[in-house]
């Protein structure tokens, strides 16, 4: 069982407070409180706005809290929004060790929600935060009521788009997704259908500056069970047990469907999954919803809270 506490600023390392206090040429994109939080010894990023109806929100790979900004920004003056930069990602501690398995990543998120003490949970996921966070859920369903679940997955698949399936080769994959930022710079282009300000090309890599802190891209990238011997698997098909907990709880699927990563049949996986959830799938958009689609996005999210 993983203990956590949440940390004073003063006990957070200078090095993580530098490095969240740098937030040169998107400031006014992400000027939320850093809130800091220590998961068996290692120190996890996150913000907290707003109060009321508890949002969590998870991100996937190489994103980082500062995706769910606009949301944040939107919706925390009437619920409580908390969103959490996985460990090695965004402003979370980068530890060099191999930390970063499914089953830990979901591990370190129920310990979050434990040691909030959060209830009535509504989880909004993406990419890789639809396994962690309904990973999460399936381990204390009794603290999760709804999900907004968008371009994700939770759920064994042997699908994997070329792009990727290149970035697992051995030494160059390595080579291009460490050693030149290929996976992240390539994303700010390939997940998204439109054009991204500069601010937001800018906040979205700036955690990913080096070879070190480009650790956690990687080994999400390795980290894709596609095989029964491969160590997340027994973990993700564990989470894809889960979800027949849910099947008669809120949800809303709202899905880009130009992503050529989480592509419409996983889509099509969830509505039957989930019949009775709301299913708004949004045509132009790609991967990064929350840039192509986010006006839609906001409206749908409002509607289905307010229901």
């Amino acid at each position: 069982m993983s203990t956590a506490r949440t940390l004073l600023p003063q006990e957070v390392a200078e090095s993580l407070r530098q490095t969240a206090s740098n937030r040169t040429g998107f400031e006014s994109e992400y000027p939320f409180e850093s809130r800091w939080i220590q998961v068996d010894g290692r120190t996890m990023h996150y913000i907290d706005e707003g109060s009321g109806p508890v949002l969590l929100m998870v991100h996937g790979n190489p994103t980082w809290s500062f995706a769910w900004r606009k949301l944040v920004k939107d919706l925390s003056n009437q619920y409580r929004v908390i969103a959490i930069d996985h460990l090695g990602c965004g402003f979370s501690e980068k530890p060099q060790e191999d930390v970063y398995a499914l089953d830990q990543h979901i591990s370190r998120l129920v310990a979050l929600v434990e040691c909030l003490d959060l209830n009535d949970v509504t989880l909004f996921a993406h990419d890789w935060g639809g396994a962690i966070g309904m990973g999460c859920a399936g381990r204390v369903p009794e603290r999760f009521s709804r999900f907004v679940l968008m371009n994700t997955g939770a759920f064994r698949s042997t699908a994997i788009p070329l792009r990727i399936a290149v970035c697992r080769i051995p030494l160059l994959g390595t080579i291009g997704m460490q050693g030149l930022n290929l996976f992240s710079v390539a994303a700010l282009k390939m997940a998204a259908e439109k054009p991204l300000s500069s601010e937001a090309k800018r906040g979205l890599i700036a955690p990913y500056n080096n070879w070190a802190n480009r650790r956690a891209v990687r080994e999400f990238v390795h980290d894709i069970p596609l095989k029964s011997t491969h160590r997340s698997y027994a973990t993700l098909k564990d989470v894809e047990a889960g979800l027949a907990k849910f099947k008669n709880s809120p949800m809303l699927l709202i899905w880009g469907m130009k992503d050529w990563c989480f592509t419409p049949a996983f889509y099509t996986e969830f509505c039957e999954r989930f019949p009775n959830a709301i299913k708004h799938p949004i045509a132009n958009a790609g991967h990064y919803i929350f840039e192509d689609a986010y006006d839609e996005l906001l409206n749908e999210s409002r509607k289905f809270l307010n229901a």
